[in-house]
């Protein structure tokens, strides 16, 4: 996950890129007998999913069944040409929709196979078929376009320049500067990848190596697929100078890393430790959830590259490679964090940007027992969780009042401690309330009912008192809304230092763009 507030782009960078983009209204369908009228029966549908941290993301009035995205590279312009091509199918009757797109050189769009009229306007790609689409009809979108993966600088982007290539970082709300797309963790779809690379260079996307395509000019192509459906944040895409890295994990599960060549035999030690990873991992929450799992060190150590340690892209989590040559006590704690992602974060995803506390707890959760598990002390020289937990009790009317509640989060404070260690606390206390076992019984439930699909916080806490056969949805509304810190159950000595009004809050204050905030650093 990425450490640091992210933020919608200024409105300056927003126009330019709209500029580069296309000119509103400048391309047009051909007009057609009988087009007017029929789109009368129609209405543009919404281009919001009402999400409360990112109230602009996401586009209504109909679902993305599946993507496939065709991207070629050039090496010598160091652009992308590209094609997304999208199923969707509608909700209601539309005479316009739009998508999700930013910093994109958009240069031509059909629906249902014939042109079609759009514009863009701010992150909006505006779409107007040459007909009125009716509601529950399953139609394909095609739009060609080209980036520059060095146009808009970060954090605003979620392409990560390399040496040679370029790898992806779309969360939580950058999918969009990639490919145009319905970019909310709500609607998730089905992927294909097609990438085409000079020689000398490697593609590699999400999933599984599906064809590999010897083409003119000594080019490959190389198409992969997901076997699960995702989130738009969490695709991967790179290209580079890379070597691919296979072993068995547990129960056969293939593993796979993505390399840097030149990399390859000083990373190994890091690479090594998955297997292990997983089989602990798989003890407390199930079988790995996904077809594949691997690590991406993308061929880049450069400061501004992107500013967070890891990131969950599914079936392959980034990292810059400088950070994986450390020893095992100060990186597993941390690759334990980036794994559990697969399970709260990818196979379930957040049904709005305010449950990030799901991800972003259970993580750091069990990044944590895995670390004092094995007697490495943490960033505060603690080797415990009752020690780290009374740490954190003690500083959460502080954070309350600085980041918010747990799962109350904004667009500026979204990644604060809060959401990380303060969701750690939560489900400590929920541990203590409920006991280990029924804890432990009603995890692999939520993570059973809402697999490949998005859970909320409401669907966390109905789930918990299922399972536990207690209602907890009062004590955990408390512990996640509430604006003072709840009794610890089991600590009832246990004090809340008060608040310092004094202390200036997080949001206001200069932020580090290497500014981390999971407790498994």
């Amino acid at each position: 996950m990425r450490y640091r507030t992210r933020v919608t782009a200024p409105a300056a960078l927003i126009g330019t890129a709209a500029a580069l983009t296309v000119a509103p209204s400048a391309h047009a369908a051909p007009t057609r007998t009988g087009v007017s009228a029929a789109k009368t029966s129609g209405t543009p549908g919404p281009e919001t999913l009402g999400d409360t941290v990112y109230p602009a993301l996401g586009n209504d009035g109909y679902r993305v069944s599946a993507y496939h995205l065709d991207f070629a590279y050039d090496a010598t312009t160091r652009l992308v040409d590209a094609t997304a091509t999208l199923t969707i199918r509608t909700t209601q009757a539309l005479s316009r929709f739009s998508l999700d797109s930013l910093g994109l050189d958009i240069r031509s769009v059909r629906v249902g196979g014939r042109p079609a009229t759009f514009e863009q306007v701010d992150e909006k790609l505006r779409i107007t078929p040459a007909r009125t689409l009716p509601s529950k009809c399953r139609v394909t979108v095609c739009v060609e376009y080209s980036a520059d993966p060095r146009r808009i600088p970060q954090p605003y982007t979620g392409w990560v320049d390399t040496l040679d290539g370029f790898a992806v970082c779309g969360q939580p709300n950058l999918a969009h500067t990639v490919f145009p797309c319905n970019d909310h963790p709500s609607d998730k779809a089905d992927f294909t990848f097609r990438i085409t690379v000079p020689g000398g260079l490697r593609g590699v996307a999400t999933g599984l190596l599906e064809r590999t395509e010897s083409l003119s000019g000594g080019r490959t192509a190389y198409t992969y697929r997901s076997r699960e459906p995702m989130a738009t944040e969490l695709i991967q895409i790179t290209v580079g100078d890379y070597v691919i890295k296979e072993r068995q994990g547990p129960h056969g599960l293939p593993l796979r890393d993505v390399v840097p060549v030149a990399r390859a035999e000083a990373l190994e030690p890091a690479l090594a430790l998955t297997p292990n990873l997983v089989e602990w991992l798989e003890a407390r929450l199930g079988a790995y959830p996904f077809e594949t799992y691997g690590l991406l060190p993308c061929n880049s150590d450069a400061p501004n590259a992107f500013d967070f340690t890891g990131l969950e892209t599914q079936t392959l989590t980034l990292y810059k490679p400088n950070y994986l040559l450390q020893a095992e006590p100060k990186i597993g704690s941390h690759m334990m964090h980036e794994l559990v992602h697969s399970y709260f974060g990818n196979s379930v995803s957040p049904a709005t940007w305010a449950d990030l506390w799901i991800n972003e707890g259970h993580a750091d959760f069990y990044g944590l027992l895995y670390r004092y598990e094995r007697g490495w002390a943490d960033s505060l020289g603690l080797t415990t969780m009752e020690a780290r937990m009374k740490d954190t009790y003690a500083r959460g009317d502080q954070w309350r009042r600085d980041s918010g509640p747990v799962a109350a989060p904004n667009a500026a404070n979204l990644f604060d401690s809060q959401r990380y260690v303060g969701g750690v606390l939560v489900l400590y206390a929920l541990r203590n309330l409920v006991g280990e076992q029924a804890f432990n019984a009603l995890e692999r439930a939520f993570l059973d009912r809402y697999r490949n699909s998005s859970a909320s916080t409401e669907d966390y806490i109905a789930v918990a008192s299922e399972v536990s056969g207690q209602d907890v949805s009062g004590f955990l509304r408390d512990w996640l809304y509430g604006t003072k810190t709840p009794r610890m159950p089991g600590h009832p000595d246990w004090t809340v230092t008060p608040v310092n009004p004094a202390l200036t809050s997080p949001q206001n204050r200069k932020r580090s763009r290497s500014h981390d905030n999971s407790a498994t650093l």
